[in-house]
């Protein structure tokens, strides 16, 4: 538990995804940086008031440290500057917030269906837009989540008193921008700062301030092959490196680390996609492709699916891309990362169906016989 929250904190958020193909992005995550974290603790960080759920560039958990800076975007919404739905019903909100106000938190599938309307019940589609729009808005929050089933409470009822819900000004929304992501990722593009920031003057205040720590030599800047710049802090490349070891993780497509597509191809070389969005017969390497990290470099990509009531990890294609390395330390490395996310993902047997190069194809099969 202690490094599930050391880790949330570091990385300032981590995405929520439903795609099950595999263990849920949030958990995957968490698991690639923690040893022997378990899906439940997730949870448990949101009951303990640790950590909490609403929308960073996509919804997300986050540090609970970082609420007041959630505040500028509800306050957006409320405002109307921007919107959630198109239209909101404000008479099934209040009465949404009434009910919880008086009879506790609730559900969204404590909201039901009813063709004959009774007290207290309302239709399941617009009430469900009603929740999520007061939750938004910063009315609400989510205090309990059984799987995708989120619990919704007044925000006064689950925030701890001790954090700070003051709303922050520009200047230090753009700071607090620039500090999480240069903690989050080293070093950043202009542009990454914001990543999917559609906010205006945030941005002009982020690039203001980036201005200013470069001026001030508290921030530098370094062009990279690509020809792109990346800001970092001064010094930062002039520090003794991480002791490495040739090992590899399986990541998610949601991680932290690969989410910034341009970012990963800039300074890895590591042009990603998932394909889950593209037509089939468009795919080149799989529905849900997971990125594969061999010590600094990413050296592939794996689609594969647990399949939860066998216990079994299909393997469907492994594509190992051309790199300088010896073939059979990286297929040991990858049968370790197999047996640890077979664990996770509670699959007690493997298989490898297609290998890329193929001649490692038998090689592989014959090394992941133990790893179930």
């Amino acid at each position: 538990m202690a490094g599930a929250r050391k880790a949330i904190n570091h990385l300032g958020y981590v995405q929520i995804d439903t795609i099950s193909v595999v263990e849920r992005a949030h958990h995957h995550v968490l698991h690639s940086r923690v040893p022997e974290f378990k899906p439940v603790m997730t949870n448990q960080m949101l009951l303990d008031g640790g950590i909490f759920e609403y929308w960073a560039h996509a919804a997300s958990f986050l540090p609970i440290a970082d609420f007041r800076f959630s505040l500028p975007y509800k306050h957006a919404i409320k405002s109307g500057q921007t919107h959630w739905f198109k239209t909101r019903d404000q008479k099934l909100m209040d009465e949404l917030l009434a009910r919880i106000r008086s009879d506790g938190p609730l559900r969204s599938r404590d909201i039901e269906t009813n063709t004959v309307k009774r007290a207290g019940w309302w239709d399941w589609k617009p009430a469900k837009k009603a929740l999520e729009q007061l939750y938004m808005e910063g009315y609400l929050m989510v205090s309990n989540r059984e799987g995708f089933q989120k619990t919704y409470d007044l925000t006064e009822r689950v925030l701890p008193s001790h954090v700070n819900s003051q709303m922050p000004s520009l200047e230090e929304f753009a700071a607090h921008m620039i500090d999480q992501q240069l903690r989050c990722h080293g070093f950043t593009s202009l542009k990454g700062l914001t990543y999917l920031r559609r906010n205006a003057e945030l941005r002009s205040a982020v690039k203001a301030l980036v201005n200013e720590r470069l001026a001030q030599g508290s921030l530098e800047q370094v062009q990279v092959s690509s020809g792109e710049i990346f800001i970092l802090e001064t010094g930062a490349l002039e520090r003794p490196l991480p002791r490495l070891k040739n090992r590899i993780l399986i990541l998610s497509p949601f991680d932290n680390s690969v989410i910034q597509r341009e970012r990963l191809k800039a300074l890895f070389q590591y042009d990603y996609q998932l394909e889950c969005y593209v037509p089939e017969a468009k795919r080149q390497y799989g529905y849900f492709c997971l990125p594969l990290l061999y010590r600094d470099v990413f050296i592939g990509r794996m689609d594969c699916k647990a399949h939860r009531k066998t216990s079994h990890l299909e393997i469907k294609l492994l594509h190992l891309e051309q790199h300088d390395f010896d073939e059979d330390s990286v297929i040991t490395a990858f049968v370790d990362a197999i047996k640890q996310f077979c664990h996770f993902q509670k699959c007690d047997s493997v298989s490898l169906t297609e290998a890329h190069p193929k001649h490692l194809t038998q090689h592989l099969r014959s090394a992941l016989k133990d790893a179930g």
